[in-house]
């Protein structure tokens, strides 16, 4: 490829100029909460619990969990919650994948090489994929399959505190938090308007494990 050919790629990848001083002020308001979030001495010391944080809501272990938790356990009950949950987790993780791949927005510089199973576009930064999965999961469990009211705060807390994590271990920017939150309410609104019924879900639940349930027209 010839040298001119180069940088007009270079040209065409480049940001406008609206958007660089954009990205330019989260880098410094990031970095300026980091060097906060560093002073402070009990943030200081829990990067361990921030790896855990990490692991807690990182795509294949969910994925695999919930595919597990479906095959193992047919619970009438919960089948309609199992097939959707399954769902929303692979369009999450397409989403994902799709937008890193689009927007290419390399790391923080103080990031370090220890993120738990990094592959393919995970190592782009914009938008936060763990912070997109915790806010759907959380639209999921307050607005389409509600917990008890009780469960709300540990909740909001574990999302909360999974969003500023990402930012203090300085794998994001405070924009890829927001980001991922954003595309995560996206997510849980379509997949309010997608939500597969209680009978749907028993039918493709039968069509996977030639096990049929109790319930619908698919009980025998």
């Amino acid at each position: 490829m010839s040298q001119s050919s180069q940088q007009t790629q270079m040209l065409k990848r480049r940001p406008p100029l609206w958007l660089q001083q954009v990205l330019v002020l989260d880098e410094n308001i990031t970095k300026k909460f980091v060097i906060w979030g560093k002073s402070w001495s009990p943030l200081h010391s829990l990067r361990l619990h921030y790896r855990a944080l990490e692991i807690t809501c990182h795509g294949i272990p969910w994925l695999a969990f919930w595919i597990a938790f479906t095959w193992l356990f047919n619970i009438p009950n919960l089948v309609q919650l199992q097939v959707n949950m399954i769902l929303a987790l692979i369009l999450d993780i397409i989403t994902i994948a799709l937008v890193k791949a689009f927007f290419r927005r390399r790391r923080p510089l103080g990031n370090k090489q220890d993120a738990f199973a990094e592959i393919g576009p995970d190592q782009f930064s914009f938008p936060s994929g763990h912070c997109s999965r915790a806010a759907l999961v959380t639209f999921i469990f307050i607005f389409l399959w509600p917990l008890p009211l009780f469960f709300f705060p540990s909740l909001l807390a574990w999302t909360t505190a999974l969003c500023v994590s990402r930012v203090l271990m300085e794998r994001h920017y405070l924009l890829d938090v927001l980001g991922g939150v954003v595309l995560g309410f996206v997510e849980g609104t379509l997949m309010a308007l997608l939500w597969v019924s209680e009978d749907n879900a028993k039918w493709l639940f039968s069509i996977v494990s030639d096990e049929k349930l109790d319930g619908g027209d698919y009980h025998v």
